[in-house]
């Protein structure tokens, strides 16, 4: 066992033994070294990786894919989502139109919004992401058809499926309109995650279509409505992705 010396000589020597009659000498040990500088220093920021437009062309079809297929499972299940999309398909099931369209016009008041508050690149990608989710659920029933989809599936599955699509898009700038626009305002401007705001605004329009969506089909839609939340709140936080 070594005692140290003085605080500023970094050297220790032995103590004395009590049992001894003679003083021993002190024993000098190497002189410690002081930690790098460099070591000490704080890791450099991760840098910034910006999107091609090959990249952002996949992530938007991708995306608007993903969530088209989950549009053509609840109608087959009888079901329905939140944001603009939902109003939609409550104009759908009451009126008979094409989803597609009511979609489409729904969303035109949106782009002025993502315009003027969120910017150019956002508007224009989300206009596209918007015309190709139209598009899809226009052609998706003449390419495929499902003859038993029980409404459980549907919501759980569709709500990752669509939580996935949309996350595709957020991350290249874009949305499907709607509440995602509101949602990822909020985000930027006051810090709250988007899949809280999407997920209260969602089980609000899905409350509403009480009246055109018998109740079963409209608690499973809730819950179709959470699950994609939460994916969202989990999924998509400020600051983990660092991609433009």
């Amino acid at each position: 066992m070594y005692v140290c010396a003085a605080a500023t000589s970094w050297q220790c020597e032995k103590p004395v033994s009590a049992m001894s009659t003679t003083t021993s000498s002190p024993v000098s040990e190497p002189a410690l070294s002081a930690p790098a500088a460099s070591s000490l220093a704080a890791p450099a920021p991760a840098a910034v990786v910006k999107h091609g437009p090959y990249e952002d062309a996949q992530a938007l079809f991708s995306g608007s894919l993903f969530v088209g297929i989950t549009m053509m499972m609840y109608a087959q299940a009888g079901l329905l989502t939140g944001s603009t999309a939902g109003l939609a398909f409550v104009l759908h099931y009451a009126t008979g139109w094409s989803f597609g369209a009511i979609y489409f016009a729904i969303n035109i008041p949106f782009y002025w919004f993502a315009w003027k508050y969120v910017g150019k690149e956002f508007t224009i990608k989300t206009f596209v992401s918007v015309a190709l989710l139209s598009l899809i659920t226009e052609l998706g029933p003449r390419l495929i058809h499902i003859d038993y989809l029980h409404p459980a599936f549907a919501a759980i599955a569709g709500g990752l499926l669509m939580g996935t699509g949309v996350l595709f898009l957020a991350r290249h700038k874009s949305s499907l309109g709607g509440a995602t626009i509101v949602s990822l305002y909020v985000q930027d401007k006051w810090g709250i995650p988007a899949g809280k705001v999407q997920m209260a605004i969602d089980c609000a329009v899905v409350a509403l279509a009480l009246w055109v969506v018998p109740l079963e089909r409209v608690l499973w839609s809730i819950l179709a409505a959470v699950v994609m939340g939460i994916f969202l709140a989990v999924s998509h936080r400020p600051g983990r992705y660092h991609g433009k």
